[in-house]
């Protein structure tokens, strides 16, 4: 494509001297509406040559785990026991466990449900395989996709990062041309899922009508704590089996099946500031003992992340009048400091219909709430996600949209606005514009359960 591009650059180089020769040889004797003719075709060749390509979403596939990988608050709390945790440790555990917003009917891979859990690496791989070979399976043969059609693959998963990589894994299962362009992301925390969207959107801004497949997943069978850090015991709660199969396009021809289109990607990385840096942090307790450390400043550094965000995406996004509110209220407050209280909160539903935010706890999601001004139905599908199926890591955002398109929420012209924290600090927002009505009758990970939606979440005492 960038050959292409700069094959046509040098022919209208040569076009525009000869034209100029020639009309300096016939001493302007060619008319004025002929010269504007010649401009004019030189500029339709130039926007046809390099405007941006357009990024299709065609559809994506979630992994549903099997009922018998379920565990209920009994089961996880015996395994804490026979794992020889103390009484404090253990008190801590179940108060994260029933403040942590999830359900019972998350799961957890055959390999934590063993006695003590096995955490080997083998069993790592046989959850990575057992979630990503049947999500691409059953994406692929969903649309009838033949292996060796896709051009690019991007995967990411955070902590287990095996060589050969997950990508060659994926490649060598379902025979994938050798010519592919693969890429394999890891320690990006869970915003991985939108930054392998970036990833796969930068490819196929120079590889012209070309099909890429996106793989995001977190590996729980090998990243439990067995310390007695309480900033490294709160991921062994909250963390679920999951993960998504992305098809994304940049052909013509599948804007007519694509579900949405790609409008703007914002990445914020704050890891410039140290307390951001090590806001998700995996290291070694005391004992030697690995594990990832969430920090008490955790919220603090999401919430100031997503302002510096939507600082970016704002104005691409807002409509003038929100703009012009939210920047007369930063003016009134540098002018009067003591008069107002708060800089203005833009109305973000004025730009969006949807909104799917990473399902990292339930206090993350009770954060973004807040301080996007939002109502209990904008953050439903967050919530019942996180209840359902825990905390997936990098896939959440598309178990949120699942729970959305099976509602049958999602419309023509509908905005969806993905935010995606993670491990670095970074921030990372999507919007997407639905293409057509989604039917809710299409199953998905939602669809066997999605009458019984929303439930009420308990709420216990602090």
């Amino acid at each position: 494509m960038v050959t292409i591009k700069l094959m046509t650059m040098t022919i209208l180089q040569s076009i525009y001297h000869s034209f100029c020769n020639l009309s300096f040889i016939s001493k302007c004797s060619m008319s004025t509406t002929q010269s504007l003719a010649v401009i004019a075709l030189i500029v339709i060749i130039l926007y046809f040559c390099f405007r941006p390509q357009t990024v299709y979403l065609i559809d994506y596939v979630c992994y549903m785990p099997p009922d018998h990988l379920r565990i209920p608050y009994s089961h996880m709390v015996e395994h804490f026991e026979l794992c020889n945790f103390d009484k404090e440790t253990l008190d801590f555990e179940i108060k994260v466990l029933e403040r942590s917003g999830i359900g019972v009917e998350a799961c957890m891979p055959e390999s934590v449900h063993e006695i003590p859990p096995n955490d080997s690496m083998k069993s790592a791989q046989a959850e990575v395989e057992l979630v990503l070979f049947k999500v691409v399976k059953d994406l692929l043969s969903k649309h009838k996709v033949n292996p060796k059609n896709i051009d690019i693959l991007v995967s990411n998963c955070s902590l287990f990062c095996p060589t050969p990589s997950i990508s060659s894994m994926i490649i060598n299962k379902f025979g994938f041309r050798s010519n592919i362009k693969s890429v394999n992301l890891s320690g990006m925390g869970c915003s991985a899922g939108l930054l392998s969207i970036n990833l796969a959107r930068d490819q196929l801004k120079v590889h012209n009508n070309s099909l890429a497949l996106v793989l995001s997943m977190e590996a729980v069978a090998s990243n439990g704590y067995r310390g007695n850090d309480k900033s490294m015991l709160i991921a062994n709660v909250l963390f679920r089996m999951g993960g998504v199969a992305i098809l994304l396009s940049n052909r013509k021809q599948d804007k007519l099946v694509a579900k949405y289109k790609l409008q703007h990607l914002v990445r914020t990385h704050a890891g410039s500031n140290d307390q951001a840096y090590k806001s998700v942090y995996q290291e070694s307790d005391e004992n030697e003992m690995v594990g990832v450390s969430l920090s008490r400043s955790l919220l603090t550094v999401a919430a100031s992340a997503l302002r510096t965000n939507i600082t970016t995406l704002g104005p691409l996004v807002l409509p003038y009048s929100e703009q012009l509110c939210f920047g007369w209220s930063v003016i009134c407050k540098k002018i009067w400091p003591r008069g107002r209280k708060e800089i203005y909160v833009p109305n973000f539903k004025k730009a969006f219909e949807h909104f799917c935010i990473h399902a990292g706890g339930k206090s993350v999601i009770d954060v973004i709430e807040e301080s996007l001004k939002l109502q209990k139905k904008d953050v439903e599908a967050s919530r019942m996600t996180l209840y359902r199926f825990g905390n997936t890591s990098s896939s959440s955002l598309w178990y949120e949209l699942c729970y959305l398109e099976a509602k049958g929420r999602v419309k023509k012209g509908d905005r969806v606005w993905q935010i995606a924290f993670g491990s670095g600090f970074k921030c990372n927002s999507a919007v997407w514009k639905c293409l057509s009505d989604t039917d809710p009758n299409v199953r998905n990970v939602w669809s066997d359960r999605i009458h019984l939606y929303p439930v009420e979440i308990p709420v216990f005492d602090c």
